[in-house]
This record gives structure tokens, sequence and C-alpha cells, in this order.
């Protein structure tokens, strides 16, 4: 719920708002730039695969960023679900150093699964004054 992930932006970066999502990442993965998960998030992979983390969506802003966006909110969640796997697999778009290689990597992903826009363009967009405003 929005009224959840506003707890945990608190909790985890010191903000008060509900943001649209957010990445956890599991003990020992290259997650540098999502957050180790809670304990209540915490548990044991399955056999024989890799947890990179958690990654958690407030729906309500999911869903109200879907209707800016024009799109449905199963594309809005795809949008959302790409953007938070690549904080998991140690993207920044927030630290200089990653010198737009995640706003590239989104974009050539995001083409592949068929979105229109992405995440960064997005946040880009409404720093511009363009556009509907996510992250």
């Amino acid at each position: 719920s929005d009224r959840r992930m506003r707890v945990l932006i608190r909790d985890y970066r010191k903000k008060d708002y509900a943001t649209d999502v957010l990445s956890f990442a599991a003990e020992g993965s290259s997650g540098e730039a999502a957050f180790r998960l809670p304990p209540f998030a915490a548990r044991a992979p399955h056999p024989g695969s890799r947890q990179l983390g958690d990654v958690v969506v407030a729906t309500g802003v999911a869903r109200r960023q879907a209707r800016a966006a024009r799109h449905s909110y199963q594309s809005e969640l795809r949008v959302l679900a790409l953007h938070g796997l690549l904080h998991l697999l140690g993207y920044d778009h927030e630290d200089p150093r990653d010198d737009g290689r995640m706003k590239r990597t989104e974009m050539r992903l995001r083409k592949k699964g068929g979105l229109k826009a992405g995440l960064i363009q997005r946040i880009e967009g409404a720093r511009a004054g363009v556009g509907p405003r996510g992250h």
C-alpha cells in the first residue's frame, strides 16, 4: 500500500512520501544501489536459485502513474519492475558515476519488452515540467 511504502521510505531513505518503487538487495547480491532486505522480507532462497532481492511497489502510486501516463496498470507494473530490477543489478541513475548507463539500459530493455516510456525518462520529463512524475 502507499501507506506501507511511505513507512519504508521514511525508514530507509529518510524522506516522507510514498514513492512508486523501492528495491531491497539480498545479502551477497551485487545490488549496491539497493537497500538491504528488511528483517520482515528476509527468507531462504529456493534451492539452486539466486535471489537478487525484493522489489516493492506502492499500488496506489502505480495506479495513479498508469492513469497519468495513459497506459494500463499492468504496463506500469512492468515499468516499475524493470526499474527496480536494474537497481538490484547495481545500477543507480541518481549516482553521478552512472553517467547515463541505467537510463540507456532501461531504454533498451523497455523497447524489447514493448514498453513505451521508462521511469527515468518520466523523471527527467517531470523535472523539465513535461509529463507525469515517478520514483
